[in-house]
């Protein structure tokens, strides 16, 4: 099976062309505690790349949720990584309470606003107090309207937000977020989602 066919069949919900590099998959993975993880989540992990990083790092006893909607990405997983919960489902119904680092392969640009908000809204209700999240984003599409929302999204609900260096060698050229320590600041007092900023 190939991510390119996949793209072509289903470029909204696929988002990439190529898989990520194993220098993206470095990226996405350092710095975030992996190694002392109890409960981690992936979000979209497709072919897997990120998923074997990850897994790379993981103590075996650690809880690994991975939640992909493509199905036929989803069986791959399911054979490839055993030790893996696979959900096939919607990111935007993470149903994993106190997780410590949620991973995200997510075509963030290809959603409306609306999705990235319930998306985004999910990961921090799931985090623990001190949880981490981590996505990437292309650098080319960095100054598109639905990057800029993402970006604006990102630090309105976590208190710590860094961006790395972009990563020439993937295809595209692509940066990571690092976020850490979700705040309530993106809802309102009711619980609901906060209109997302224009």
């Amino acid at each position: 099976m190939s991510i390119t066919r996949e793209f072509l069949r289903h470029p909204m919900l696929t988002g990439a062309i190529a898989p990520s590099s194993p220098r993206l998959a470095e990226e996405m993975t350092a710095g975030l505690g992996l190694e002392r993880a109890s409960c981690v989540a992936e979000l979209g992990p497709g072919t897997g790349v990120f998923t074997e990083a990850v897994l790379a790092l993981l103590r075996p006893e650690a809880r690994f949720t991975a939640i992909e909607i493509n199905p036929r990405f989803a069986a791959r997983l399911r054979k490839c990584f055993p030790q893996v919960d696979v959900v096939t489902g919607s990111a935007e119904h993470l149903a994993v309470d106190d997780i410590d680092v949620v991973v995200s392969g997510l075509p963030w640009t290809a959603m409306t606003a609306a999705r990235q908000v319930r998306i985004l809204d999910a990961v921090t209700a799931a985090l623990a107090p001190n949880g981490r999240f981590t996505t990437f984003a292309y650098a080319h599409a960095a100054w598109t309207p639905p990057a800029r929302r993402f970006a604006a999204l990102l630090r309105s609900r976590f208190a710590v937000v860094e961006r790395t260096p972009v990563v020439w060698e993937n295809l595209p050229p692509a940066f990571v977020y690092r976020a850490a320590l979700p705040v309530t600041v993106g809802r309102s007092w009711r619980g609901q989602p906060a209109a997302a900023p224009a």
